[in-house]
């Protein structure tokens, strides 16, 4: 006979699980929301940019401009920038990127060219290292909403090795954020920039709403509303140094919008990951709770059984 206590004990640990994993749903979903509103924040500013670029890629043609930014070189060695997570308990988020940079790295090995590795997270760091990968420089412990000092930081170190021609190019492999329950890892040039990457394109925002008690996100297209500068506008210093100092300050742009993207990717994971977890909790339950209540009839009626033995015996 199944001992009632041991299934007990089972349904009350049980609990408690599905207590820990519906409050790490919640807390990650407060966090989805804090990554919305920064999003929103930043975007004054990439429009500014956007503006400014725009109006200086219509004065000049990049293709005569001399800038160290846009200058393509012959392809050696290339920095790969990997965008992780510290932390599990988000699915196949940190599994899904590792995956797709060592795809990559192997596309190089083919292709005869050197790489070195440029790890953000704990998680690519602790797999890259175990594997003696080429590990250039690491970065953890970064904050959960990403900021634009930590994204200036991490393009400084970029920018460095791309300058002293340490490296040729510059790719960045990062979670696209699409949905609560998808999202995809990307690979992205960023150094040298392309003038037409340069170009200006609409925008995209997530939004994180509920609909009948569930989380869901929308995204919304935001068209750039950017206009050509006056052709009477006059300029105090070269337009090519202007340009040469606003390209790094582009790259930080891209840079933060692939940590925010990458954060609520890891953000959703986790969600769907509790949500899973809680639901698959309740069921267990369930089905807990159906065995206890079969032990304890099937225990009543054996003590019944013995009452009436024992009176018959009398």
């Amino acid at each position: 006979m199944p001992n009632l206590k041991a299934i007990r004990d089972r349904i009350q640990s049980v609990k408690n699980t599905r207590k820990i994993t519906e409050a790490m749903r919640l807390v990650a979903a407060a966090k989805v929301r804090r990554a919305q509103e920064q999003v929103t924040a930043t975007r004054p500013f990439a429009d500014c940019l956007a503006q400014v670029l725009y109006g200086l890629q219509n004065r000049l043609r990049f293709e005569d401009v001399d800038l160290p930014l846009l200058k393509e070189r012959d392809v050696e060695t290339v920095a790969i920038l990997v965008i992780s997570g510290d932390r599990g308990l988000c699915g196949g988020y940190n599994n899904n990127v590792i995956k797709r940079a060592e795809t990559r790295v192997k596309e190089l090995q083919a292709e005869g060219v050197k790489h070195q590795l440029i790890l953000v997270g704990r998680k690519a760091t602790q797999y890259f290292e175990r594997r003696e990968a080429p590990i250039s420089q690491t970065y953890t412990g970064l904050n959960q909403i990403p900021s634009a000092a930590e994204a200036s930081k991490i393009a400084d170190y970029l920018l460095s090795l791309f300058l002293s021609e340490t490296v040729d190019r510059v790719e960045l492999i990062y979670t696209k954020f699409v949905s609560l329950i998808s999202s995809r890892p990307v690979v992205q040039t960023l150094l040298p920039l392309s003038p037409q990457g340069l170009e200006v394109r609409d925008d995209e925002i997530f939004r994180l709403t509920t609909k009948g008690g569930e989380f869901s996100v929308e995204r919304e297209t935001v068209p750039s509303e950017v206009k050509a500068l006056p052709k009477d506008m006059l300029f105090e210093q070269d337009p090519v140094q202007i340009l040469d100092a606003l390209l790094p300050l582009y790259l930080n742009n891209q840079l933060l919008r692939a940590l925010q993207e990458s954060s609520a990717s890891e953000l959703a994971a986790r969600m769907t990951a509790m949500n899973n977890a809680s639901d698959n909790a309740s069921e267990l339950m369930k089905t807990l709770t159906l065995s206890y209540n079969k032990a304890r009839q099937a225990a009543i009626t054996q003590e019944l059984l013995e009452v009436v033995a024992g009176a018959n015996a009398l």
